[in-house]
């Protein structure tokens, strides 16, 4: 006789896990990060909680999925965007937003993703000028923790 096996619920406490720096930049002598708490990850999907220093750049960039992203504190610009605490952006794939500057109060992100969450930069030469207009340094990105089928790194 089989054993059957139902669908159980999984919990995942917040507090249990760390923020993980996982991009940061240098701005005069200032470094500011991009900070996750990898709540689930799997190939079909992303759930994370994100930290971003106060004033931080992004480059504009897509991802390899469908892609939500609510803001639950501070400020955050996606190009000419202005967006706040309570604010949905939905990042269909193949789409991109941005470049993403962080207000000076910093802010706290959900984001969720509905397959491949890595990045996919829109113009790398749009970029290099907006870090140079802005005088920002990329730091070199740290090793995520991850499990292989993640893959390389994408940003």
């Amino acid at each position: 006789m089989s054993e059957s096996r139902e669908p159980k619920a999984r919990f995942v406490h917040e507090d249990d896990l760390p923020f993980v720096d996982v991009k940061s930049q240098m701005q005069g002598d200032r470094k500011v990060s991009v900070w996750l708490k990898m709540m689930d990850l799997q190939p079909e999907r992303a759930f994370f909680h994100t930290r971003y220093d106060p004033g931080l750049v992004l480059q504009r960039h897509g991802h390899r999925s469908h892609h939500y992203f609510f803001i639950i504190q501070g400020t955050v610009h996606f190009g000419e965007e202005r967006c706040g605490p309570g604010t949905l952006i939905e990042l269909p794939l193949g789409a991109h937003f941005g470049p993403i500057v962080v207000g000076d109060e910093g802010a706290e992100a959900i984001e969720v993703y509905f397959g491949d969450c890595r990045p996919v930069p829109a113009d790398r030469e749009e970029w290099e000028a907006f870090k140079r207009e802005r005088g920002v340094e990329e730091l070199p990105k740290p090793k995520l923790d991850v499990p292989d089928w993640f893959g390389e790194r994408t940003d």
